[in-house]
């Protein structure tokens, strides 16, 4: 049976490609989007999940806007990464698909409440929404199957020297998420970093002969460029998905046990997911960290997914 899931996202390029395999492969059963400030403006990002929708025919999926702010600290977005539109490189046509007329944390709720079974959330933005959730609806805590998200590191950061962007975007949120009890898996940096859109990947998606894997190259060649401008890197990783990945099949995210502590007032590591893979500290194991990645079964399920998609819509 597909497992249950809701995508609470800030799109964002990789997002959008998280969006898409979330709604075509068949592993999974995407219930809801939701939307929260981090990438770009809360309003940008809405109309983001909209466009993507929109251009992968993705309906009856409801879009509810959450939290247009972290929970205490101004909202810094990532407009050096993602562009002024927060995905800029392709044309969007004018988004079809609406916004449902509900917070993002009352449709989570009501969903978690709603299903006959409990249901994964895959936050691939700042954790705000989720935070809110568990603290505004302690209740919802017992129907989340569990978190898988995409955040922090093991090693270095990516918005700060020790900090990766969605955790550092929104520290006190992921403390709390971290903190809840609910079980969570972390797909940082060190393993979405094996997720490299390498230009055979790129050949891949144009090859796939539709609008949709051209809008995915073009995408994806405009992550490259800001990649290599901001860090030199010659491939540009793909964060999110992998995060899906991990629900869809969980060979494909190797993990380990370890405790996660958020780094809240460190004046030069404040957001940094502090990893403890040696049990240095002897603080209790509070997630899965992800560690490994089968890049070639992780291309494999998302290319499938672009051409599940575009086989059955055009734009």
């Amino acid at each position: 049976m597909p497992v249950p899931i809701i995508i609470d996202c800030d799109p964002g390029h990789d997002d959008a490609l998280a969006i898409m395999l979330a709604a075509a492969d068949p592993a999974v059963d995407l219930l809801a989007i939701t939307t929260v400030a981090g990438n770009q403006t809360l309003e940008k990002t809405t109309l983001n999940a909209r466009r993507v929708c929109t251009v992968a025919g993705i309906t009856g999926v409801p879009i509810a806007a959450g939290c247009d702010r972290p929970l205490l600290q101004p909202l810094a977005v990532a407009d050096d990464v993602h562009g002024e539109s927060g995905l800029d490189g392709p044309e969007f046509p004018e988004p079809t698909v609406e916004v449902v007329p509900e917070h993002a944390v009352e449709l989570i709720h009501r969903i978690l409440m709603e299903h006959p079974e409990p249901v994964t959330l895959v936050p691939t933005a700042p954790l705000t929404n989720i935070a809110l959730l568990l603290t505004r609806y302690p209740d919802s805590a017992a129907r989340i199957r569990e978190i898988v998200l995409m955040g922090g590191s093991t090693d270095r950061g990516n918005r700060t020297p020790a900090a990766e962007f969605n955790i550092h975007g929104d520290p006190e949120a992921a403390d709390i998420v971290f903190g809840s009890g609910v079980p969570v898996t972390m797909c940082g940096l060190n393993v979405t970093h094996q997720a490299l859109a390498t230009p055979q990947v790129l050949a891949r998606f144009e090859g796939l002969g539709t609008e949709l894997g051209h809008i995915c190259a073009e995408l994806l060649s405009y992550f490259a460029s800001t990649y290599k401008r901001l860090w030199g890197m010659p491939h540009p990783p793909l964060h999110d998905p992998v995060a899906v990945a991990r629900v869809i099949d969980r060979s494909i995210v190797g993990c380990v046990d370890a405790n996660v502590t958020v780094e809240l007032h460190g004046q030069y590591t404040r957001g940094a997911t502090v990893v403890d893979l040696h049990q240095y500290l002897d603080r209790p194991v509070n997630a899965q960290v992800a560690v490994t990645l089968d890049a070639e079964r992780f291309w494999d399920r998302m290319v499938g997914a672009v051409a599940a998609l575009g086989a059955r819509h055009t734009p």
